[in-house]
């Protein structure tokens, strides 16, 4: 028996990609909706070798479906998310409005997928932020092996992570600075984001962090362990797609780098490419439309007791996002079927 999928959001860069990976991973459904707001009505997405047209969400009846994948902003799936719940389709959010709540579990499968069995409590599950998702794939089994005290994050995020208009950004600042006429002039960032990069994302704070780096610091300890120390530095670099980033970690025992480079090579969505050598590494350009998590550069801090470096680079619009809740979606139908 398959599944009755909706997918809310399906015309955004998140939506269109959470079709794919479900065409892609030959996902047990029997069907699947494309759902968008009234200005979308009718727009055509791919899903697989079919075109779906997309249906209103404002009017759609989510009684008798399953999953609802959601891909819109907060605001909206404030008004939307309960109303598929209350219709008993469970909802997958890549919001960040149920991360926080305590009543909604926030998972990533391959490290707590234990953690989804709280999700009747509202019918909710959430998908955690795209640069977190990447990290705490390369943390949790680390972790397992050596207690992880405290973690220093530089991240280096592409501009796909602020949607289309994003990459529309950045696409025209650099035809513009290769034609005198045009005029470079930041919409979307708070800069020029074309050959320059931009140390803020999302709001500033009191304490003068960013919101998505205070999100890096509460997701990292409601997936894995609250007592995880985590301060991070979220940057937007001028890359299309795939986030980067270097990750400083300090241990309560030692872990030797060779270990951890076997621990992590068998991890699951992991993949280690990591040659001392030129070229040895993977770069962002390199994991777009992968599914893995790619860690290089593994190497010891001599700086501190127990530290070790990372390098973490994954498709933002995968596993930071589509692809996760796919995954999300792939552990709750398995679970339903248990308990069948």
């Amino acid at each position: 028996m398959g599944y009755r999928i909706a997918v809310v959001g399906a015309t955004g860069n998140v939506g269109r990609e959470m079709l794919n990976i479900l065409a892609e991973r030959q996902f047990p459904a029997d069907e699947v909706v494309a759902l968008a707001s009234r200005r979308s009505l009718g727009t055509e997405v791919s899903y697989g070798d079919e075109t779906l047209k997309t249906k209103d969400l404002d009017t759609f009846d989510f009684e008798g479906f399953d999953m609802a994948l959601f891909a819109i902003g907060s605001d909206a799936t404030k008004t939307y998310a309960p109303r598929a719940a209350r219709a008993g389709c469970t909802v997958i959010d890549n919001s960040s409005l149920y991360r926080y709540d305590p009543q909604v579990p926030l998972i990533v499968p391959e490290v707590n997928a234990q953690a989804i069995e709280g999700y009747r409590e509202k019918n909710i599950i959430a998908n955690p932020n795209c640069s977190t998702a990447q990290m705490v794939v390369a943390l949790k089994p680390l972790h397992d092996r050596a207690r992880i005290r405290r973690v220093v994050v530089s991240t280096y995020q592409s501009v796909s992570g602020a949607g289309k208009e994003g990459m529309d950004e950045l696409w025209d600042q650099t035809k513009a600075i290769y034609n005198p006429t045009d005029e470079i002039s930041p919409s979307k960032f708070q800069k020029q984001i074309a050959f320059n990069v931009i140390p803020h994302i999302d709001v500033f704070l009191e304490d003068g962090s960013t919101k998505e780096e205070w999100k890096m610091v509460a997701e990292t300890k409601k997936i894995i362990d609250p007592a995880i120390k985590v301060t991070a530095t979220c940057v937007r670099v001028p890359v299309f797609v795939g986030h980067s980033e270097a990750v400083n970690i300090e241990f309560e025992d030692f872990l030797d780098e060779d270990e951890a480079r076997d621990i992590l090579r068998e991890s699951p969505g992991l993949m280690v490419v990591d040659k001392r050598e030129d070229g040895g590494y993977v770069t962002p350009v390199e994991c777009v439309g992968d599914f893995a998590t790619y860690v290089s550069r593994i190497r010891q801090d001599s700086t501190i007791e127990n530290g070790l470096n990372i390098w973490v680079v994954s498709d933002n619009l995968r596993k930071g996002a589509a692809l996760n809740a796919v995954q999300i979606a792939e552990l709750l139908g398995n679970r339903m079927l248990q308990k069948a």
